[in-house]
């Protein structure tokens, strides 16, 4: 592998062609000098080409642009991508986040850093709302780390990490069955057989503003991504001997999730088996509080976690 190895960049991208343009822009400005960037359009209304040629990107190893002829959705879009792609390293970067400019020159550091068994480098990630940073999140994570993502660890999103090409030869693609926790699938199959590093700096952007993902559509996450990620990951689960730990993670995610939305009684479903499997959660009892009272908001909750990271640690 040369000092610069080739990065390959994937950019999936749906009908957001103000965000996908600040993306690409954020993909240009990388301070790392071999970059492909691969944007495949998931059958906008109207095609995307045009935003991706008004984008300066001459500085780039080379620029691909796939259009689907259908609507595929989000893990298959990557896919694609991800099959297009020619570099030693592989990027996501979704189309309403940007990077900081030395995001990948850190990461590239990282593994130039690290042991041939790591496949994987993630970064923090900065949350902004009208253009002003709200928070940061920075995870610090690092190893084999398949039993902290079953008890529910995080790392980062699809924008965060820098995979090794090889990897997909090993753990095979997304799962495209999943129409959210995408990346939570991927990354918890990817770490069976690769070991994870963590670059602790704040290098994605992601915004707030008008946060329309996948992810928010409840009901979908409900009835399809909620039982087949249990269904998939149980056995891993019980061979690592944190079958309780797993399902009280997960009914905790999907109770958190549920009071966001204002969807109450699932809230109280899920919360309350999540706390009868794990009774130590002291944030899982903030939600349940707010979903017990009946408010139409999430923002005791979010308020009272927030106290307990800052006093608590948590």
């Amino acid at each position: 592998m040369s000092d610069t190895p080739l990065v390959s960049v994937v950019v999936p991208t749906y009908d957001r062609p103000d965000r996908l343009r600040r993306a690409l822009e954020s993909v240009a400005a990388q301070t790392y000098p071999n970059v492909e960037l691969v944007v495949v359009d998931d059958c906008s209304p109207t095609p995307l080409e045009p935003v991706v040629e008004r984008v300066d990107l001459g500085g780039l190893h080379g620029v691909t642009y796939l259009r689907n002829e259908e609507n595929r959705g989000g893990s298959a879009t990557r896919n694609r991508g991800i099959r297009a792609a020619t570099g030693e390293y592989v990027a996501f970067l979704d189309d309403d986040d940007e990077w900081k400019p030395t995001k990948l020159t850190r990461q590239v550091e990282t593994f130039a850093a690290s042991d041939d068994d790591v496949g994987l480098v993630y970064v923090g990630t900065e949350l902004r709302r009208d253009g002003h940073p709200v928070n940061t999140v920075v995870h610090s994570l690092r190893g084999w780390v398949t039993e902290d993502l079953l008890r529910g660890a995080s790392i980062s999103e699809y924008s965060g990490v820098l995979v090794r090409a090889d990897v997909f030869d090993t753990v095979g693609f997304p799962d495209e069955r999943f129409p959210s926790w995408q990346d939570r699938e991927w990354f918890v199959r990817l770490s069976t057989s690769y070991a994870f590093e963590a670059c602790e700096e704040p290098l994605v952007v992601r915004h707030l503003d008008g946060d329309d993902r996948v992810t928010k559509n409840y009901e979908t996450k409900r009835d399809v991504t909620y039982p087949l990620f249990v269904e998939t990951f149980r056995p891993l689960a019980v061979e690592y001997g944190v079958e309780r730990p797993f399902e009280a993670a997960m009914t905790g995610k999907m109770g958190r999730t549920a009071v966001q939305h204002g969807y109450y009684a699932d809230a109280r479903r899920f919360l309350g088996r999540s706390l009868r499997l794990d009774p130590t959660d002291l944030e899982g009892y903030l939600f349940l509080a707010t979903a017990l009272g009946g408010r139409y908001t999430y923002a005791p909750a979010r308020r009272g976690r927030q106290f307990l990271h800052r006093v608590v640690g948590l």
